[in-house]
C-alpha cells in the first residue's frame, strides 16, 4: 500500500473536502504495515472499497416556520460500511454540515463501532438546519419533514441512526413519531429514545461516561486514577455533561467547560447542581456557556479557549479540530497527563503528534467516545429482545466494552519502548474485524 499514492488519488477524486481526506489519512497510515503484512487484503481491494461509502442520499428538506415562511435545508445520509451489521451512526443538525464532515463522521464510525465488538456497521448523516433560535413547533415540522425523505432508507436490519449535535431525544422523538407513522411498525429503528418507548437508561450520558472510563484505563497504565485530578472539559451538551458526572465520581474536580462563546472557569468545582445546569443549557439551544457564569458567580473568559486553564486531564468533547497545535503545547507545558476526545476528531494531526512526541497519555475519540455508540448497540439489543436492562446492568456492559476497547489498544498500539500508541493501536484492532468480514463475504 503506498499511502501517498491513495491520498493523492482522493484528493483529486474529493477535492476540498479536508475533514473526510484528514480521517482517512490517519487510519491508513496506522494500518499501512498491518496491511502490508496480509497480501489477501490487496488481493481483495480492501482499502480501496472501504475509503469510499457504499452510498449517498443527499435531498432537501422544505419545511414551514411559525410565520408561514417557507424555508429550505440540504439533508444526506451517508452509508458507509455494513460489512459486520447494520449502518450505524447518528444524525447531526448544524448549519457547519457539509457532505466532507459527514464522510468523516462516518468513516470513523466503521472503525468505532468494530471496536465495540457489537455488530454494527458504520454511517452517518444529518443537515445544515440549525435548531438555534427555533421554537419547539419549528424544530418538530422540521425533523418530520427531514424523516419523510429518510424512512424508506433505514431498518433495525438496515440503518439505525442515532442523535449527535443539534439532534437530542427531544429531536428523536419527533422523527421516530414520523417514521412510525409511515413506516407502520415499532421497531428500534432509531437509538437514543426515550425510556418511554424504547429507551435505554444511561444512553444520554454514555459518550461521556465511556470517555472516562477509557482515560481511567490509560491512566492506570501509569499507576494513576481520576482521584485528586483536575480536569477541563470543551462543550458543556451531553458528552461534557456525561464526563463531567463521571469524573467528579471518581474523585476529580472538574474546573472549566466551554462554548463557542468562551469558557467558564470555577475553582470551586462543577459538581451536583452544576453540572444538571449543563443539561439546562444544552436545552435552551442557544449554544452559549456563559449563563453558566451568571448562575453560580463563576469566571467567563470570553472568546477564549478553554485549553489555556491548567489542569492534569484534558477532555475534549465539543467539536472536531477543536484542539489544536498551539493548544497542545500550552497542555504539555501546563503538565497534562492525560487527553482523551469525547468529541469525534477533536484534537488536529498536529495537536496528536505534540502528544505523541511528548509521551503523553492520548485516546482517539474512534476509541475513547465509543460508549455512546456501544450503549446505541446495547439499546439495539434490547429493542430486539423486548425488554429493558436496569441501570447498572447498562453501566457494566459499557464499562466492560470500554476496557476491552483499550485492551484492543494495547495489543496493536504498544511500542518498542513500552509507549502505548492508541492512535494505532484503535485503527488496527478496528481496521481488522472489518477488513477481515470484507474478505470473508467475497467482492461485493
Amino acid at each position: 500500500m503506498n499511502v501517498e499514492k491513495i491520498m493523492s488519488d482522493l484528493e483529486k477524486k474529493h477535492p476540498g473536502e479536508v475533514e473526510y481526506l484528514q480521517a482517512v489519512r490517519e487510519v491508513l497510515e496506522s494500518i499501512e504495515d498491518v496491511y502490508n503484512e496480509n497480501p489477501q487484503y490487496e488481493a481483495n481491494g480492501i482499502i480501496e472499497r472501504i475509503i469510499e461509502p457504499d452510498r449517498i442520499l443527499t435531498f432537501k428538506v422544505p419545511w414551514v416556520d411559525d410565520k408561514g415562511k417557507v424555508h429550505v435545508n440540504l439533508a444526506w445520509r451517508v452509508q458507509y460500511n455494513n460489512a459486520i451489521g447494520p449502518y450505524k451512526g447518528g444524525i447531526r443538525f448544524h448549519p457547519s454540515v457539509n457532505l466532507s464532515i459527514l464522510k468523516f463522521l462516518g468513516f470513523e464510525q466503521i472503525f468505532k463501532n468494530s471496536l465495540t465488538t457489537l455488530p454494527m456497521g458504520g454511517g452517518k448523516g444529518g443537515s445544515d438546519f440549525d435548531p438555534k433560535g427555533k421554537s419547539e413547533k419549528e424544530i418538530m415540522r422540521f425533523c418530520q419533514a427531514f424523516m419523510w425523505e429518510l424512512w424508506r432508507m433505514i431498518g433495525p436490519d438496515t440503518d439505525v441512526p442515532a442523535g449527535d449535535i443539534g439532534v437530542g431525544a427531544k429531536e428523536i422523538g419527533y422523527k421516530y413519531g414520523m417514521y412510525r407513522k409511515l413506516a407502520q411498525e415499532n421497531t428500534g429503528v432509531y437509538t437514543g429514545k426515550s425510556r418511554n418507548w424504547g429507551g435505554s437508561l444511561i444512553r444520554p450520558e454514555a459518550t461521556g461516561f465511556g470517555n472516562v472510563y477509557f482515560a481511567q484505563e490509560m491512566l492506570m497504565t501509569k499507576g494513576e486514577t481520576f482521584k485528586g485530578k483536575t480536569v477541563i472539559i470543551s462543550g458543556f451538551g451531553n458528552v461534557s455533561w456525561g464526563a463531567a458526572l463521571k469524573a467528579t465520581e471518581l474523585g476529580a474536580k472538574v474546573v472549566a467547560i466551554s462554548g463557542p462563546d468562551g469558557y467558564v472557569y470555577d475553582k470551586e468545582g462543577i459538581s451536583g447542581r452544576k453540572i444538571d445546569y449543563m443539561k439546562d443549557l444544552r436545552a435552551t439551544n442557544e449554544d452559549i456557556v456563559k449563563p453558566y457564569s451568571y448562575e453560580f458567580g463563576a469566571e467567563f473568559h470570553e472568546g477564549k479557549r478553554v485549553w489555556e486553564v491548567k489542569c492534569d486531564i484534558a477532555l475534549p468533547c465539543a467539536i472536531q479540530n477543536e484542539l489544536n497545535e498551539d493548544d497542545a503545547k500550552i497542555l504539555v507545558e501546563n503538565g497534562c497527563i492525560c487527553v482523551s476526545e469525547g468529541s469525534n476528531m477533536g484534537c488536529t494531526p498536529e495537536a496528536i503528534e505534540v502528544f505523541l512526541n511528548n509521551k503523553i497519555l492520548f485516546g482517539p475519540g474512534k476509541a475513547s467516545n465509543a460508549g455512546g455508540v456501544a450503549t446505541s448497540g446495547l439499546e439495539m439489543s434490547q429493542n430486539a429482545m423486548k425488554l429493558s436492562w436496569t441501570r447498572e446492568e447498562v453501566n457494566e456492559k459499557l464499562h466492560q466494552i470500554m476496557k476491552s476497547i483499550h485492551e484492543a489498544c494495547l495489543k496493536h498500539g504498544t511500542e518498542s519502548d513500552g509507549y502505548i500508541n492508541y492512535v494505532k493501536g484503535a485503527n488496527i484492532a478496528g481496521f481488522l474485524k472489518v477488513a477481515d468480514a470484507m474478505v470473508e463475504q467475497g467482492v461485493v
